[in-house]
Parts: structure tokens; sequence; C-alpha cells
């Protein structure tokens, strides 16, 4: 046993084993069984008309006697909680009066009171405190079976020791060892239980550690960009205004600088958005929708049977009105749910659509269903990736199983119609 001893008041874990079940409970059970058995044994007793009745009858002063006796001991247990140590020797204690009276047989009722106190105090203290009362304890048992065999006078004082000895075994002995046995158990789970909140506390603490990394990267990098670039668009379009009625060849010029701060702003943007991930060259253009062919033809290739359905308004380009940073954030997303499907769900059917046919959003679903393989890989930050990219553009994702035993990921990204303006492919037509 590793647990510590307190010199007042309970171990923790322990005392709520006693308290698991009302102290009033246990003694009016204990009570109620004892004077069940003390009124049906004379009984029983009577079915062999052969044998000699040695029991006291009911009405007996001996069987009155050892009805009080059990009710004692059975009232006494309501001091389990506040004084589990002791309550083992006042039960045992308690029968001593009764040895003298020579009950006999009917004397070894009372040690079934003795072991429910005795199985109480190891719920509720450790064994080194418990040492000296339960070897009290046993030696009150011993004691009041050999008395009670000297007043019976139908054995000698060293048959009642054997017999004392035998009781003690089943009211001390067997109720330590099964109240070990449930103590240990106990133990046990609580502290898998606490091992499982220690690694869900690591992982909670790893996740925000991850989280604030990122976010501080892409703070720093964001007032970096919008401190250098939309500073000096601000000033110009400022001008601008100013040059456009007075002089209108200046204007244009002036537009032309703020077009290239602009494109400016999106290639430092696209280098940011690299940065901020290690699987990503920060040198190259920005993943979007259109890309999603590709990634999928590749997942396919890979062993995962993977379906894309595009839906898209007529003669529209897909994600026409995303910036290139909601396209990569909704294209890093239907990344990841491809490799968590391949990773939790291996040989499971995977579904990409994607649908760009209302004039306010698009939604991007990924749908895999219940895993042919069974389940693989680890617990990870995957979902936490995509929460963040979602809040990154203001889109909303939902996540969780599908009724059929697989799992969907879904992300609807706001359209913005100053967004088309960053676009290169639309810079081109603009010329």
């Amino acid at each position: 046993m590793t647990a510590v001893e307190r010199p007042s008041g309970p171990v923790p874990g322990r005392a709520c084993a006693s308290r698991g079940g009302a102290p009033w409970r246990v003694a009016l059970g204990t009570g109620l069984v004892l004077v069940g058995v003390l009124a049906g044994l004379p009984g029983l007793e009577t079915l062999d008309e052969s044998a000699p009745t040695t029991l006291p009858g009911p009405g007996s002063s001996a069987w009155w006697a050892c009805l009080a006796t059990v009710v004692a001991q059975a009232v006494a247990l309501l001091g389990d909680r506040r004084l589990p140590r002791a309550t083992p020797v006042l039960v045992a204690g308690l029968a001593l009066p009764l040895a003298t009276a020579g009950t006999g047989e009917l004397f070894s009722l009372t040690s079934g009171a003795v072991a429910v106190a005795s199985f109480l105090a190891v719920l509720a203290r450790p064994l080194r405190a418990l040492v000296a009362p339960l070897l009290a304890t046993a030696l009150l048992v011993v004691v009041g079976e050999a008395v009670d065999a000297y007043a019976a006078g139908t054995s000698g004082v060293g048959a009642g020791i054997t017999t004392g000895l035998l009781q003690t075994v089943g009211a001390v002995g067997l109720p330590l060892l099964v109240g070990t046995l449930v103590v240990s158990r106990r133990e046990a789970r609580e502290a898998r239980k606490q091992s499982v909140r220690a690694a869900e506390g690591e992982q909670e603490a790893l996740v925000r550690a991850a989280v604030a990394d990122e976010r501080t990267a892409m703070a720093r990098e964001l007032h970096d960009i919008a401190a250098h670039h939309l500073s000096g668009i601000a000033v110009m379009a400022a001008a601008i205004e100013r040059q456009i009625d007075t002089d209108p060849a200046r204007a244009k010029e002036s537009v032309r600088l703020v077009r290239g701060q602009s494109t400016a702003v999106l290639e430092d943007l696209r280098r940011l958005v690299g940065l901020l991930r290690t699987d990503t060259d920060a040198t190259r253009g920005v993943h979007s929708l259109d890309g999603l062919g590709e990634l999928v033809a590749t997942t396919r290739a890979a062993g995962t049977p993977v379906d894309l359905r595009v839906l898209v308004a007529d003669r529209a380009r897909l994600g026409d009105r995303l910036g290139p940073i909601a396209q990569l954030a909704a294209y890093r997303i239907v990344q990841e749910s491809l490799a968590n499907a391949n990773r939790h769900a291996p040989g499971a059917a995977v579904t990409v659509e994607v649908d760009d046919r209302p004039r306010e959003a698009v939604t991007v679903t990924v749908t895999n269903g219940p895993s042919q393989a069974g389940t693989g890989g680890r617990r990870g930050f995957g979902l936490v990736g995509m929460r963040e990219r979602a809040d990154l553009v203001g889109a909303t994702l939902a996540y969780g199983p599908t009724p059929e035993g697989g799992w969907r990921v879904q992300v609807v990204v706001p359209k913005d119609a100053g967004a088309a303006g960053l676009r290169p492919q639309q810079e081109e037509v603009a010329r």
C-alpha cells in the first residue's frame, strides 16, 4: 500500500469509501441481517427433530441478551465516519458482556458486525494506521469466544480459544483482505484517471503553445505589411483625390503606384502564409481552389478513393470573389481533411464538394465514410489549425461524425467583392 497516513482527518480517496453509502444505511442493513439470522436460527434447528436443541429459543433471557448486543453493535457502526479506527474495537468489545451469559453457539453471531466494522476501517484508513486497532479487535474476538465457551460449559477454554481464532479469520482477516483489494483497485483506477488528466492537460498546453506561436508570427508579419504598404496606399489615395481634376496625368501615375503597392501587399501576404507553415515554400505562389483538382488527383494516386464535385454558377470562375488568403485557407482545410481521412479512416471513400453557386459564400465540404481498416494515427493539431485558418478569413468551420459512422468537415467562406481586385488573373483582364 502506498497511501500516506494522516494523523487527523481521513485519507483522500479512502474516506469516501465508507461514505459511499450513508452510515445509517450500513448500520440498519447490518442490524436487520443479524436480527433476521437471530430470529431464524432456532427455527432452522428444530427442522432436525433428531438433533438436540442447543440454541436459546426466542423469548429466553439469553436470546434477548443476544438481540440487545447485535442491535448495540449495529448502532456502534454509526461511528464509522468519525472514528473508523475505534469502531471495530468498540463493536468487538460490546460482545464481551454477552459472552458471560453463556449463549453458546449463538455468540458467534456477534462476529458479523465485527467483520463489517473491520471492512469499513480498511476502506477508510491505510493499513499502517490499523495495525493496533485490528489486533485489539482480534484479541477481543478470541477472548469473547473463550469466555463464552467457559460460561456455557460446552467446551474447554482451549477449544474456545481455537474457535475464537477461527472467528478472527472470518471477522478480521477476511475483511482485511477484501478491503485491501478494493482499495488497491480504487487507487489504481484513480491513478489511471490522473494520468489521463495529465496527458489531456499536456495536450492542451501544446495546443495553446502552437496556437500562440502561430498567432505571434502572424501578428508580427501582418503589422509589418500594414505599416509598410497600406499606409503608403492611403497617402497616395488622398493625393489622387486632389489630382484627379487638376492634374489627370499625375493622378494616373499615382493610380499605377497604388496598383504596384497593392501587388506588393499580395506578394508579402503570400510569403507570410508560406512562412506560417513549414510544409509551404515561401517562394511559391498561393494555392487556390483551382488547385483542388491536382490535390485530389495526387491523393487518389496515393491510394485514397476521392471524388471531387465542383458546383459553379453559369459563366463564373471557381472562387471568383475570394481573395488569395481565403482561397489558401479553404485549400489547406481540404488538404488537412484528406490527410486526416487517410490517417484515421484508411480505405474509406472521400468526397470533396465545392459549392460556389451562392452569391454570399463558397461552401467546401469534405466527407469520408467509416474506416475500412480500423482507426489509425494519433491525435494532433489538425482541427486546431483548421479553426485558426477559418478564423483568419472570417469563415465558419464545422466538423463532426456522420450518421453512417464517417466524418465531415465543412467550411463556409464569405465572398468579398473587394477581394477580386487583388487577384492577378483579374488584374491582367483589367489591363
